[in-house]
């Protein structure tokens, strides 16, 4: 049996399980001999992610369910070969989330920027169940409470479990978000108030999408939070801003 390497009680990461970069952040939460597994990355890491959990002892057939943060396909892409690997589990997501992996949509997923010429191949996902804020998931004896934090993608979702919040693609250690984009369904203003909810919340650690764990450090996400407001007032962000003061200042100079 490998030795399993929990970041909490009840919490192992892959890519720190696996002492090596697996992709997106993959979370396998475990009670009392059930399991889920929150997000799964591209497809060609699936078998070594299941594999590396196998070698753990956890028995296939207990894991509950599948979970999905949002659609994005660096994300998503392996859900499919997941499922086939596991099919007792129920695949989980927002239900915006769900409509767009239903439907392939390919410029809400990020598997299409023709401007940079990335083409990503993703099969279309079907969610057995759809969850938004304040649904509950269960694995053994512990609850993953849902938080519906848009920005990012409209579907985005945290899950809260006690002290810890799977963050998603909100927050990372270095004060970054996940990438804003008004053709990927991205919002400036959602995004400062999912920012601001995680702020004020009693969670004392963020687990999120990309890169390590870190403390819910008020004063980092007051930074972002300044950041993203900024944002709101730039043309730099085409159509995710609210306004352009250079144009009402321009207004009144020609009045004038």
């Amino acid at each position: 049996m490998l030795e399993r390497r929990e970041l909490f009680p009840n919490v192992i990461e892959m890519n720190r399980q696996a002492r090596r970069r697996l992709g997106c952040c993959v979370y396998l939460v475990h009670s009392q001999g059930e399991w889920l597994l929150i997000d799964i990355g591209y497809e060609d890491t699936v078998t070594d992610i299941i594999d590396i959990i196998r070698d753990m002892d956890f028995p296939l057939a207990k894991c509950k369910y599948l979970v999905v943060t949002h659609a994005d396909v660096d994300h998503v892409q392996g859900m499919k070969r997941a499922r086939e690997l596991l099919p007792g589990a129920v695949m989980v997501g927002h239900p915006l989330a769900a409509e767009a992996l239903a439907a392939g949509d390919r410029i809400l997923t990020y598997a299409e920027i023709p401007a940079q010429g990335i083409s990503i191949d993703l099969p279309r996902i079907k969610i057995d169940k759809t969850v938004s804020e304040g649904d509950i998931l269960k694995v053994g004896d512990l609850e993953l409470t849902v938080w519906h934090t848009p920005g990012h993608t409209e579907g985005q979702l945290a899950f809260r479990c006690g002290e810890l919040l799977f963050s998603g693609d909100n927050i990372f250690r270095d004060g970054c978000v996940g990438n804003i984009d008004a053709h990927h369904g991205s919002d400036i203003a959602d995004f400062i108030k999912s920012l601001t909810r995680i702020r004020d919340s009693d969670v004392k650690w963020l687990l999120p999408s990309h890169g390590p764990a870190f403390r819910n450090d008020r004063k980092l996400l007051q930074s972002t939070v300044d950041r993203l407001d900024g944002y709101q007032h730039m043309a730099d962000f085409g159509t995710c801003a609210v306004d352009w003061p250079l144009l009402d200042e321009w207004d009144r100079e020609l009045t004038h």
